[in-house]
């Protein structure tokens, strides 16, 4: 993929969050007084190019940072919008597969760099609904932008999947070609607003296949500016649609329509291997489920444990350590586990805590009230069981009252077989297991359902060969220091996982990913 850069201070990717410069803050601020003047709106859905509102009303979408600031206002969408939406994409299915792939790069890289003009307004948005902060609001925006341009290089790299064929007769001629399904329907997350709903939107896209795209309902202002930015570039009415409300209703219809032809879910593991079971009635249809992971990093005493405490900080806490990648889990080898620990526990006390929007704030609010009840629940089971070291507080003082704050925690002295071990929090808490030996870390780090990252920290080139070789799980880091074991990036470090942590075997961002939205057809002409 092609080197980009961007102008207001430079590129933001997961692995340079902490360096911003001074013009990126003064375009954000500019952004933030731009954003903050749209507050409140009422926002339709987007079928068939038309703004639909619902007879059902709205719901209000409120910023986790303070609860009385109304982001916005968002349809209750039925199952009526749902099945308007995917005879609209069915509608507008021909038009866009017919356009060739060069045609449709074109549209869509064209949306790219509106998205990218739009960039520190979509990163504000993310920043009221989301509670990004400012670095992990503009590396979302900055991946989904690579997301477009890698699946497009991927089009053209492969020259539309046709490939000519062997002949078994001189007057014959064979064509591999692999072909778009239809609509897609798409089922986004909260936590990256934009990437896991754009990723997705863009794969299907590029393939020619035509979109219905239900975000969480806890971001569904994002994605707002994601049907903005394609229809300013100028796709077809109906190529993509946008629909809000629950998922009892707009959700389920996704899932059981048979209007459908493949559907993507991202999310948790639960709700995704329930859809996964329930999409295919008639005929075997592609579900994709990209799902959670309880995620490792074995630090062994052979590793650097600075880099080793830097990298389990910023995956366990960014984002609040609301991201499937998140390290929820950490095995130190007993001889360097005590000065491990104590650099853990003073590198977590400086982390800032506050409003996600101003600079400098490295964690801000988790996303709903549930994420709050959950947290106090692993809290409690954590001091009933162990020790929290650090955090283990919703915090409630000014300046975080009306907002949902709570402390980065770090829990030790728990049995290694714990829930806190094997559960996915979604939260900032990580756990940490006393080890005997590398060999035992691996074996814990695959004592999981999930499969999604992990991360080891050693200077031992046996070591590294070794995790390598044996650990399950679909993305890899070794002595990583900007993330333990988070920070994939498009074309660069493509991201699935396995077990249970994802269904397809394909990674988001890499060489496989688009050819999932395609079917193989083999074509005999005889002259």
């Amino acid at each position: 993929m092609a080197t980009r850069k961007s102008g207001g201070g430079g590129r933001v990717t997961y692995a340079t969050l902490g360096s911003p410069g001074e013009e990126f803050h003064k375009s954000y601020d500019r952004a933030i007084s731009k954003v903050k003047s749209q507050l409140g709106k009422s926002h339709p859905m987007i079928i068939g190019g038309q703004s639909v509102r619902s007879d059902e009303g709205e719901f209000d979408n409120r910023s986790p940072s303070d609860g009385r600031l109304l982001v916005g206002r968002f349809q209750k969408g039925t199952r009526e919008h749902a099945r308007q939406a995917i005879a609209s994409a069915r509608k507008a299915y021909p038009e866009w597969r017919d356009l060739g792939y060069r045609k449709r790069n074109q549209l869509l890289r064209k949306a790219s760099d509106i998205m990218l003009k739009h960039k520190y307004s979509i990163a504000a948005t993310m920043g009221y609904e989301a509670g990004k902060n400012r670095s992990e609001a503009m590396g979302d925006v900055e991946e989904t932008v690579d997301f477009f341009r890698y699946y497009c290089d991927q089009m053209e790299k492969n020259k539309g999947f046709e490939k000519p064929m062997a002949k078994l007769s001189r007057n014959e001629e064979n064509i591999d070609v692999m072909r778009p399904y239809g609509v897609w329907a798409v089922i986004s997350p909260f936590n990256f607003p934009m990437a896991l709903a754009a990723g997705p939107a863009i794969g299907a896209l590029v393939a020619g296949n035509t979109v219905v795209l239900k975000p969480s309902s806890d971001t569904p202002w994002t994605s707002v500016w994601m049907h903005r930015c394609l229809a300013e570039a100028g796709l077809p009415a109906g190529a993509f649609n946008y629909v809000t409300g629950s998922g009892r209703t707009i959700g389920d219809e996704l899932v059981t329509n048979d209007g459908v032809d493949g559907l993507l879910f991202t999310g948790s593991k639960e709700v995704g291997f329930d859809i996964f079971k329930r999409f295919s009635t008639l005929y075997p249809k592609p579900c994709i489920t990209e799902m959670g992971g309880k995620n490792p990093a074995i630090i062994t005493n052979k590793a650097n444990l600075e880099k080793a405490t830097d990298g389990v900080v910023r995956s366990a806490f960014g984002l609040g350590g609301q991201k499937c990648s998140a390290c929820s889990r950490v095995y130190v080898e007993r001889k360097v586990k005590n000065k491990f620990m104590d650099l853990l526990l003073e590198k977590t006390a400086k982390l800032t805590i506050g409003d996600p929007l101003q600079r400098d704030i490295y964690l801000g609010p988790v996303i709903n009230a549930a994420a709050v009840s959950n947290y106090e629940r692993y809290v409690k089971s954590a001091r009933k069981d162990g020790e929290i070291l650090t955090g283990g507080e919703v915090l409630k003082q000014e300046p975080y009252t009306h907002g949902l704050f709570v402390a980065p925690t770090v829990v030790d002295g728990l049995a290694k077989g714990h829930n806190l071990f094997k559960e996915e929090m979604f939260l900032p808490i990580v756990c940490v297991a006393e080890i005997d030996s590398f060999a035992e870390g691996l074996s814990l780090a695959n004592d999981t359902e999930f499969g999604l990252t992990a991360g080891l920290f050693s200077e031992d080139s046996r070591e590294i060969k070794t995790f390598l070789n044996q650990i399950e799980a679909g993305v890899v880091y070794v002595n990583r220091r900007a993330g333990a074991t988070t920070g994939a990036w498009p074309g660069i470090n493509p991201f699935g996982g396995w077990k249970g942590s994802g269904s397809s075997g394909k990674a988001g961002g890499g060489p496989y990913y688009v050819q999932q939205f395609m079917r193989e057809q083999s074509r005999v002409i005889v002259r």
